[in-house]
Protein backbone atom coordinates (compact mmCIF):
# COMPACT_ATOMS: atom_id res chain seq x y z
CA UNK A 1 0.00 0.00 0.00
CA UNK A 2 1.18 3.78 -0.50
CA UNK A 3 1.60 5.48 2.61
CA UNK A 4 3.17 8.54 0.98
CA UNK A 5 1.27 12.07 0.37
CA UNK A 6 2.14 15.28 -2.11
CA UNK A 7 3.44 17.23 1.35
CA UNK A 8 6.80 17.90 0.59
CA UNK A 9 9.39 16.59 3.58
CA UNK A 10 10.63 19.84 4.87
CA UNK A 11 12.84 18.07 7.65
CA UNK A 12 16.62 19.24 7.04
CA UNK A 13 18.43 16.88 4.22
CA UNK A 14 19.80 13.56 5.43
CA UNK A 15 17.64 13.89 8.88
CA UNK A 16 16.85 10.37 10.47
CA UNK A 17 13.28 11.84 11.21
CA UNK A 18 12.92 10.61 7.67
CA UNK A 19 14.01 6.81 8.97
CA UNK A 20 11.49 6.84 11.21
CA UNK A 21 8.92 7.64 8.19
CA UNK A 22 10.19 4.81 6.22
CA UNK A 23 10.30 2.56 9.03
CA UNK A 24 6.82 2.90 10.19
CA UNK A 25 5.25 2.92 6.72
CA UNK A 26 7.40 -0.34 6.08
CA UNK A 27 5.45 -1.52 9.46
CA UNK A 28 2.22 -0.66 8.06
CA UNK A 29 2.56 -1.82 5.01
CA UNK A 30 3.73 -5.20 6.18
CA UNK A 31 0.68 -5.48 9.02
CA UNK A 32 -1.60 -4.12 6.41
CA UNK A 33 -0.58 -7.25 3.81
CA UNK A 34 -0.40 -10.24 6.83
CA UNK A 35 -4.18 -9.00 7.43
CA UNK A 36 -3.14 -8.05 11.05
CA UNK A 37 -4.07 -4.06 10.32
CA UNK A 38 -7.39 -2.10 8.34
CA UNK A 39 -5.94 0.93 7.29
CA UNK A 40 -9.43 2.46 7.79
CA UNK A 41 -8.66 1.50 11.34
CA UNK A 42 -5.10 3.49 12.09
CA UNK A 43 -4.72 6.87 13.55
CA UNK A 44 -1.53 8.11 13.98
CA UNK A 45 -1.49 11.01 16.11
CA UNK A 46 1.88 13.62 16.94
CA UNK A 47 2.61 16.41 18.69
CA UNK A 48 4.69 19.93 18.24
CA UNK A 49 8.42 19.82 17.37
CA UNK A 50 10.44 18.63 14.55
CA UNK A 51 8.71 14.83 14.72
CA UNK A 52 5.51 16.44 14.64
CA UNK A 53 5.56 17.05 10.82
CA UNK A 54 5.63 13.10 10.41
CA UNK A 55 1.82 12.88 10.05
CA UNK A 56 2.09 15.30 7.07
CA UNK A 57 3.93 12.84 5.44
CA UNK A 58 1.05 9.78 6.35
CA UNK A 59 -1.62 8.69 4.02
CA UNK A 60 -3.88 7.63 6.83
CA UNK A 61 -5.74 8.91 9.46
CA UNK A 62 -3.75 11.54 11.75
CA UNK A 63 -4.08 13.79 14.40
CA UNK A 64 -2.60 16.65 15.52
CA UNK A 65 -2.32 17.97 19.05
CA UNK A 66 -0.79 20.82 21.27
CA UNK A 67 2.65 20.90 22.70
CA UNK A 68 2.83 17.71 25.40
CA UNK A 69 -0.62 16.59 25.09
CA UNK A 70 -0.48 14.06 22.03
CA UNK A 71 -0.65 11.27 25.13
CA UNK A 72 -4.10 12.81 26.10
CA UNK A 73 -5.45 13.00 22.68
CA UNK A 74 -4.36 9.26 21.78
CA UNK A 75 -6.20 8.12 25.06
CA UNK A 76 -9.54 10.16 24.34
CA UNK A 77 -9.56 8.78 20.25
CA UNK A 78 -8.76 5.07 22.25
CA UNK A 79 -12.11 5.26 24.31
CA UNK A 80 -14.23 6.91 21.90
CA UNK A 81 -13.48 3.69 19.39
CA UNK A 82 -11.63 0.92 20.97
CA UNK A 83 -11.21 -0.66 17.25
CA UNK A 84 -9.09 1.98 16.46
CA UNK A 85 -5.29 1.17 16.54
CA UNK A 86 -3.89 4.34 18.01
CA UNK A 87 0.02 5.34 16.93
CA UNK A 88 1.79 8.19 18.72
CA UNK A 89 5.02 10.02 17.67
CA UNK A 90 6.80 12.51 20.40
CA UNK A 91 9.62 14.18 20.71
CA UNK A 92 11.80 13.97 24.11
CA UNK A 93 10.75 17.42 24.92
CA UNK A 94 7.44 16.64 24.31
CA UNK A 95 6.61 14.00 26.21
CA UNK A 96 9.43 13.91 28.84
CA UNK A 97 8.54 18.00 29.43
CA UNK A 98 5.40 19.20 28.72
CA UNK A 99 3.47 15.68 28.59
CA UNK A 100 4.97 14.21 30.97
CA UNK A 101 2.16 13.81 33.33
CA UNK A 102 0.20 12.25 30.90
CA UNK A 103 3.10 10.15 30.30
CA UNK A 104 3.50 8.36 33.45
CA UNK A 105 -0.70 7.91 33.96
CA UNK A 106 -1.09 6.60 30.08
CA UNK A 107 1.61 3.64 31.04
CA UNK A 108 0.16 3.20 34.67
CA UNK A 109 -3.18 2.75 32.96
CA UNK A 110 -1.79 0.45 30.34
CA UNK A 111 -3.99 2.28 28.35
CA UNK A 112 -3.94 0.40 24.76
CA UNK A 113 -1.86 3.07 22.47
CA UNK A 114 1.31 3.42 20.89
CA UNK A 115 3.94 6.02 21.46
CA UNK A 116 7.06 6.35 19.39
CA UNK A 117 9.08 8.92 20.76
CA UNK A 118 11.78 10.58 18.48
CA UNK A 119 14.47 11.06 21.41
CA UNK A 120 16.99 14.14 20.01
CA UNK A 121 17.93 15.04 23.13
CA UNK A 122 17.40 18.70 22.16
CA UNK A 123 14.40 20.93 21.55
CA UNK A 124 15.41 20.61 17.44
CA UNK A 125 12.12 22.58 16.33
CA UNK A 126 13.23 25.89 18.60
CA UNK A 127 16.77 25.71 17.40
CA UNK A 128 18.63 23.81 20.27
CA UNK A 129 17.07 23.96 23.88
CA UNK A 130 17.71 21.35 26.38
CA UNK A 131 15.54 18.81 27.18
CA UNK A 132 14.71 15.85 30.14
CA UNK A 133 17.35 13.95 28.11
CA UNK A 134 20.21 16.52 27.31
CA UNK A 135 23.54 15.02 28.61
CA UNK A 136 24.91 17.17 31.19
CA UNK A 137 27.61 19.93 29.70
CA UNK A 138 25.49 20.10 26.60
CA UNK A 139 25.87 23.94 25.04
CA UNK A 140 22.64 25.20 23.67
CA UNK A 141 20.24 28.31 23.99
CA UNK A 142 18.95 27.85 27.07
CA UNK A 143 22.04 26.35 28.60
CA UNK A 144 25.31 28.85 27.03
CA UNK A 145 27.92 27.73 29.80
CA UNK A 146 26.35 23.99 29.63
CA UNK A 147 23.78 21.86 31.16
CA UNK A 148 24.12 21.17 34.90
CA UNK A 149 21.51 19.19 34.71
CA UNK A 150 21.47 14.94 35.41
CA UNK A 151 18.89 13.76 32.69
CA UNK A 152 16.32 11.43 33.24
CA UNK A 153 16.07 6.96 32.11
CA UNK A 154 13.02 7.59 29.70
CA UNK A 155 12.93 3.48 29.70
CA UNK A 156 13.18 3.20 33.65
CA UNK A 157 10.84 5.32 34.12
CA UNK A 158 8.36 3.81 32.12
CA UNK A 159 9.28 0.45 33.64
CA UNK A 160 8.46 1.64 37.34
CA UNK A 161 5.09 3.48 35.75
CA UNK A 162 3.60 0.10 34.70
CA UNK A 163 4.27 0.34 30.97
CA UNK A 164 4.01 -3.55 29.55
CA UNK A 165 6.08 -2.98 26.14
CA UNK A 166 9.45 -1.19 26.85
CA UNK A 167 11.82 -1.08 23.88
CA UNK A 168 14.45 1.45 22.34
CA UNK A 169 15.63 1.53 19.01
CA UNK A 170 17.92 3.55 16.61
CA UNK A 171 16.71 5.65 14.31
CA UNK A 172 19.72 5.20 11.39
CA UNK A 173 18.48 0.82 12.01
CA UNK A 174 15.42 1.27 10.17
CA UNK A 175 15.09 -2.11 9.48
CA UNK A 176 15.38 -3.11 13.33
CA UNK A 177 13.33 -0.04 14.06
CA UNK A 178 10.32 -1.21 11.48
CA UNK A 179 10.33 -4.95 13.61
CA UNK A 180 10.19 -2.70 17.16
CA UNK A 181 7.19 -0.70 15.51
CA UNK A 182 5.57 -4.07 14.15
CA UNK A 183 6.04 -6.01 17.54
CA UNK A 184 5.16 -2.66 19.85
CA UNK A 185 1.73 -2.33 17.65
CA UNK A 186 0.57 -5.56 18.05
CA UNK A 187 0.81 -5.20 21.70
CA UNK A 188 -2.14 -5.23 23.67
CA UNK A 189 -1.88 -2.60 26.29
CA UNK A 190 0.77 1.14 26.32
CA UNK A 191 3.62 0.55 24.38
CA UNK A 192 6.82 2.35 24.65
CA UNK A 193 9.39 3.10 22.37
CA UNK A 194 12.03 5.29 22.55
CA UNK A 195 14.10 6.06 19.37
CA UNK A 196 17.69 7.38 19.63
CA UNK A 197 17.46 9.97 16.75
CA UNK A 198 20.36 12.62 16.33
CA UNK A 199 19.47 16.26 15.33
CA UNK A 200 22.06 16.66 12.78
CA UNK A 201 21.58 20.63 12.78
CA UNK A 202 21.96 21.15 16.26
CA UNK A 203 22.96 18.07 18.37
CA UNK A 204 24.74 15.88 16.14
CA UNK A 205 25.48 12.74 17.87
CA UNK A 206 25.96 10.34 15.46
CA UNK A 207 29.36 9.50 15.77
CA UNK A 208 28.50 9.30 19.99
CA UNK A 209 26.15 6.61 19.03
CA UNK A 210 27.97 4.51 16.26
CA UNK A 211 30.25 2.45 18.25
CA UNK A 212 28.14 2.48 21.54
CA UNK A 213 25.19 1.10 20.67
CA UNK A 214 24.04 -2.67 20.72
CA UNK A 215 21.20 -5.00 20.45
CA UNK A 216 20.49 -7.09 23.72
CA UNK A 217 20.18 -11.04 23.23
CA UNK A 218 16.58 -11.53 21.69
CA UNK A 219 16.56 -14.91 24.39
CA UNK A 220 16.54 -12.65 27.35
CA UNK A 221 13.34 -13.07 29.39
CA UNK A 222 11.20 -10.28 28.25
CA UNK A 223 8.36 -11.07 31.51
CA UNK A 224 11.37 -9.96 34.43
CA UNK A 225 10.73 -6.71 35.61
CA UNK A 226 13.48 -6.40 37.44
CA UNK A 227 16.28 -7.95 34.96
CA UNK A 228 14.35 -5.25 32.69
CA UNK A 229 14.90 -2.36 35.22
CA UNK A 230 18.50 -3.83 35.25
CA UNK A 231 18.99 -4.18 31.50
CA UNK A 232 18.29 -0.61 30.70
CA UNK A 233 20.48 0.78 33.62
CA UNK A 234 23.53 -0.81 31.82
CA UNK A 235 23.86 2.64 30.27
CA UNK A 236 25.35 3.89 32.45
CA UNK A 237 25.21 8.26 32.35
CA UNK A 238 23.96 9.72 28.91
CA UNK A 239 26.72 11.21 26.96
CA UNK A 240 29.47 9.72 29.22
CA UNK A 241 32.01 8.58 27.45
CA UNK A 242 32.20 5.40 28.63
CA UNK A 243 28.26 4.62 28.51
CA UNK A 244 26.89 1.89 26.56
CA UNK A 245 23.80 1.84 25.01
CA UNK A 246 21.38 -0.98 24.79
CA UNK A 247 18.98 -1.65 22.51
CA UNK A 248 16.07 -3.96 21.70
CA UNK A 249 12.75 -4.97 23.51
CA UNK A 250 13.33 -4.81 27.44
CA UNK A 251 10.14 -5.93 28.82
CA UNK A 252 6.97 -7.05 27.32
CA UNK A 253 3.86 -8.35 29.63
CA UNK A 254 -0.02 -9.20 28.87
CA UNK A 255 -2.49 -7.42 31.36
CA UNK A 256 -5.69 -6.20 30.41
CA UNK A 257 -5.67 -3.00 29.13
CA UNK A 258 -7.77 0.23 30.25
CA UNK A 259 -10.60 -0.25 27.34
CA UNK A 260 -10.75 -3.37 28.36
CA UNK A 261 -11.58 -2.63 31.90
CA UNK A 262 -13.29 0.19 30.81
CA UNK A 263 -15.99 -1.77 28.50
CA UNK A 264 -16.16 -5.01 29.95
Amino acid sequence: MDLATKAKITWCPGCPNGGILVAFREAVTDLVNDGKLKPENLVAAAGIGCHGKITDYLNTNTFTSLHGRVIANMEGIKMANPLLMVVGFSGDGDSYSEGVGHLVHAARRNSDINLFVHDNQVFALTTGQATPTTPVGFKGKSTPYGSIESPFNPLLFMLSSGATFVARTYALDIAKTKDIMKAAIAHKGFSFVDIIQPCITFYDTREYFKDRVYWIDENEPKNDLAHAMEAVRASGAPGGADAKVPLGIFYRVEQPSFEEQLYK
